[in-house]
């Protein structure tokens, strides 16, 4: 933090955006960053070539965490093992939607449409289906299309609205006033919703683990269909590089294959 202030000093501007939960960089921190980059990779392969190590490649992906978790991470053994000599960094920090960072060779993301400048690929669109525990299931009641039993809401606070318009696609009345959880992470939405706490809308496709295993059991057959989609993205300057073409191939593969 001293080096970056120091560095902001001497420029004369801030490099970097800070919130509470992310620090970004500025208009004026990404052109350095893109004018500098391509010297310091340079350096670093200069190093590597007079220590007389094998030189590798470094490739930052940026993921989010649920995506990460139950498909990208489970996977990776077949990429790494196919592609020793790239290192992975992978970034699982970020939640938000139609993010690419720009600290990132490759990231996977929800996006509604993929940033400009970029070679962008649909990997497949986001579908929230309705679960809980079986035995939250199990109490459940209906009386014709309206649920009448005690039924807490498990909400990731990016979609508010998302049990609503569920709701109304499916023609299913839910109860009013009924008790409401808040999470700012589809991993904890999962978890809540496996330990009985209510009812919650998750990525069909990326819980068909815990959907297989039992932890959690689809409420209703219905579906909604997002705006949303998860992309592979990387940058126009990039999207040619040997290791950024392995890491996609690899993917667009990997889930052609489980289609």
């Amino acid at each position: 933090s001293h080096q970056i202030r120091s560095l902001e000093e001497e420029i004369g501007g801030e490099l970097f955006e800070r919130s509470a939960r992310s620090i970004d960089l500025t208009e004026l921190g990404q052109q350095l960053y893109s004018e500098l980059n391509p010297h310091l990779e340079s350096i670093a392969d200069i190093m590597s070539h007079y220590s007389g190590s094998e030189q590798r490649t470094r490739l930052r992906v940026s993921v989010q965490p649920f995506f990460a978790s139950e498909l990208f991470v489970p996977m990776l053994g077949e990429f790494t093992r196919a592609h020793p000599e790239i290192d992975l960094q992978i970034d699982t920090s970020n939640e938000a939607s139609e993010q690419h960072p720009n600290s990132t060779d490759v990231s996977i993301r929800l996006f509604r449409s993929p940033p400009t400048r970029t070679k962008a690929d649909l990997l497949f669109p986001l579908r929230l289906l309705p679960v809980g525990s079986p035995e939250f299931r199990d109490s459940m009641k209906m009386l014709g299309k309206s649920v009448t039993s005690h039924f807490p809401f498990i909400i990731h606070e990016s979609r508010p609205r998302a049990w609503r318009y569920w709701s109304r696609e499916a023609g299913i009345t839910l109860p009013d006033n009924m008790p409401i959880i808040r999470l700012d992470s589809m991993i904890a939405v999962a978890r809540a919703a496996e330990r009985g706490l209510g009812a919650a809308l998750v990525p069909a496709r990326l819980s068909e683990r815990w959907l297989s295993n039992g932890s959690l059991v689809p409420l209703f057959e219905h579906e909604l269909l997002s705006e949303e989609g998860y992309y592979l993205v990387a940058d126009d300057s990039k999207a040619d590089e040997a290791p950024v073409a392995q890491l996609r191939n690899w993917v667009l593969n990997m889930l052609a294959e489980q289609a």
